[in-house]
């Protein structure tokens, strides 16, 4: 979901040369047509010298890493596969753009926190018990010229309807919104909006930042989906979960000079992203 928006996002960008790595296309090849020059397949991240091979091939000024294993698949639930990619990869990645004098741009999780407390800063101590939190609090890397960005984010899966956004889309009659579940991230295609005008070019911006918006509830996030999308469903409000794992993105904000939109914003900007980039090709 990350990977396809920050690609196709950035690579109609034409400041940027952007190339994609994907390990294969299977049944999404129609999303990635107009991008076939620009995209090598066939990457492997366990074959960490496959991904050398094409690092120094490239020479890229930036590599972005938007591979995670998430929690809503099983295999994030497999203490090997989950170190390997969240904890591990990062960490290799690392090391391999050091020695091309690349920056790595990183993606971790609101969810190195248990999510008690709220309006988590930096400086607050990762409280995650389960292992996504753990394997990703792991892999943020920290050091040198890289940066990590913690975050959550929201927007549209290619061929599966797991996370928030295309679940609720796909519901028929009538679903719970959790009122006192908070959310602070992001959509997928605004992380790009970001990255392009204010921190691909910001080499100096390194270490660990929160990237946040203003914090919202799921039921009052998914009625403004509803209304956007114009999608007719009833949605009643629940208080059965209670967490809360906002982010505090005071720090970035002054360091990029970034206000974020309204949440009404967010959506609209997602919602014409979604008719752009997804819906002629889930036909």
């Amino acid at each position: 979901m990350l990977g396809y928006s920050l690609f196709t996002n950035l690579a109609d960008n034409a400041i940027f040369t952007v190339t994609g790595t994907v390990r294969n296309l299977n049944e999404k090849h129609v999303f990635f047509e107009k991008y076939l020059d620009r995209l090598l397949t066939g990457i492997d991240v366990t074959n960490i010298d496959s991904v050398a091979n094409i690092i120094n091939e490239i020479q890229p000024d930036v590599v972005i890493n938007c591979i995670g294993l998430i929690k809503q698949h099983d295999i994030a639930k497999q203490h090997v596969a989950a170190i390997e990619i969240n904890s591990l990869l990062p960490h290799k990645l690392a090391f391999l753009c050091d020695q091309y004098n690349a920056r790595l741009i990183h993606f971790s999780t609101d969810c190195v926190f248990d999510g008690k407390q709220g309006m988590y800063n930096e400086a607050d101590f990762p409280t995650a018990t389960d292992l996504y939190g753990k394997s990703k609090c792991l892999g943020e890397v920290t050091y040198g010229q890289h940066l990590t960005l913690r975050t959550s984010i929201i927007g549209h899966e290619l061929n599966s309807s797991i996370s928030l956004i295309d679940w609720f889309l796909s519901q028929k009659r009538e679903v719970n919104g959790f009122s006192k579940a908070i959310f602070s991230g992001l959509p997928t295609c605004y992380i790009a909006k970001l990255l392009a005008e204010k921190i691909l070019l910001n080499p100096i911006l390194c270490g660990l930042y929160h990237l946040s918006v203003e914090p919202i509830d799921k039921f009052s996030l998914l009625s403004l989906v509803a209304k956007i999308y114009e999608k007719d469903i009833v949605i009643n409000e629940s208080t059965k979960l209670v967490i809360d794992r906002s982010l505090d993105s005071k720090l970035l904000r002054e360091a990029i000079d970034f206000t974020p939109l309204s949440w009404p914003e967010l959506i609209k900007t997602m919602h014409s992203d979604y008719l752009e980039r997804y819906v002629s090709c889930k036909k």
